[in-house]
């Protein structure tokens, strides 16, 4: 296996002998502070494919009880200049909240960026979740400012959804297809 700045990469064959412990290790971070995601998905092995193995995550975020979702969506890290320029995030999120631009913005910007989340928290009792690599630094703030005024129960459909695109992203950094291994 080779290493990356995000974690060790390797085939879904690799993937598909490794120990359940060693599984989980390798794909715990996936998704932010849930290990229990990996774990509950290596009981499925063998995978044929990623997409297999990433609908097997998803689904054992879906099966888990209201209350554990709830959770694991409030273990997700707000968007915030601050965490950004601390290095507070964990490595995957410093990562995508820096590419979105976070990290760079003004002042008056980054206080605006924690009101809107606030408004947002307030709101819906779980931090807004958006897969940033998908909108400019911008669109971020439009998206925040739009989704606050949904329904809560849009919401939480709405976090899961981006947190599918969020671990897919994730799940690619850290699998490498077979096709590659070779060649």
């Amino acid at each position: 296996m080779t290493s990356n700045t995000t974690s060790s990469i390797a085939t879904l064959d690799e993937l598909n002998t490794m120990t359940p412990a060693a599984f989980a290790a390798a794909l715990g971070e996936v998704f932010e502070y849930a290990p229990w995601v990996a774990e509950a998905a290596a009981h499925q092995r063998p995978f044929a494919s990623l997409d297999a193995l990433h609908r097997a995550m998803l689904a054992a975020v879906h099966r888990s009880p209201r209350e554990q979702t709830l959770r694991f969506l409030c273990g997700h890290p707000e968007l915030s200049v601050g965490a950004v320029r601390s290095g507070t995030l964990t490595s995957d999120s410093q990562q995508e909240q820096q590419s979105a631009g976070l990290g760079d913005l003004a002042q008056e910007q980054g206080e605006h960026l924690a009101e809107l989340n606030q408004a947002y928290r307030m709101r819906h009792g779980f931090p807004f979740i958006a897969c940033v690599r998908h909108y400019t630094c911008a669109g971020l703030f439009a998206e925040l400012a739009s989704r606050t005024e949904r329904g809560t129960e849009q919401e939480f459909a709405e976090a899961l959804r981006q947190i599918g695109f969020i671990s897919r992203l994730r799940l690619s950094q850290r699998v490498i297809a077979e096709s590659l291994q070779t060649a």
